[in-house]
């Protein structure tokens, strides 16, 4: 039976595969899926390259959080290094489905600074919707990172003004922290962290940044060998 159109694969970038249903997403009033979440954390990790900084994946994201036993998780963080990051960044999903794939209907962010010896919730939602879900995965990665690092929900995250771009405040916010790391991460008051940036992070911001993503994506597929 022949593939769908919308199964069809478009963009290999990295370990990152795009198929033409992504596009669909991007070009609408859509919620993100994980790939197009991997897909732009691969992009900031090759934007921004530092061994100090681990932007993880949301399928390594999820399996932390729902992992029926987050003791045999040993082996399965180590590729990662979490005790020698400086920064990590871990998309959250509200989904609880080990059993659906891509499931949940929200995504926040959850970074760590070691400097400040920081985890920090940044949830676009009103009610801070993830926020179980996101101290979830804090409680299972904190003995990974080789730190007694607190929690906090950052209280001037920017908010979605619409039900569908929590994943678009995730991908901005996530480039807003990659950002100041390189320019003066390591020197700012650990007190303020990345905090004042936030303000770039605007509704229309994120509309231009979809768009800009979504001719990203088209950029790279006219790049020679991008289509595997």
């Amino acid at each position: 039976m022949a593939k769908s159109k919308a199964d069809e694969k478009i963009l290999s970038y990295n370990d990152v595969v795009l198929r033409r249903s992504d596009l669909d997403i991007l070009n609408g009033r859509n919620y993100l899926n994980d790939r197009i979440i991997e897909f732009y954390f691969s992009y900031l990790s090759s934007l921004f390259p530092s061994e100090d900084i681990v932007l993880v994946p949301p399928s390594i994201a999820f399996w932390i959080k729902e992992c029926p036993d987050p003791a045999s998780l040993k082996d399965f963080m180590e590729p990662f290094h979490f005790s020698l990051m400086k920064l990590i960044l871990l998309p959250i999903s509200d989904n609880s489905n080990v059993c659906m794939a891509e499931g949940g209907s929200h995504w926040s962010l959850l970074a760590f600074d070691r400097n400040s010896n920081m985890f920090v919730h940044h949830d676009s939602s009103s009610g801070c919707m993830n926020e179980y879900h996101s101290k979830q995965v804090y409680k299972v990665t904190l003995p990974y990172t080789a730190s007694n690092a607190n929690y906090e929900e950052c209280p001037n995250t920017p908010k979605q003004v619409n039900g569908y771009d929590c994943g678009m405040y995730v991908l901005a916010i996530a480039r807003v922290i990659c950002e100041w790391y390189a320019s003066s991460g390591t020197q700012d008051d650990a007190d303020t962290l990345w905090f004042s940036r936030l303000e770039q992070v605007s509704p229309s911001a994120v509309s231009e940044m979809r768009k800009d993503i979504l001719g990203l994506i088209k950029g790279l597929m006219a790049a020679p060998k991008s289509v595997a």
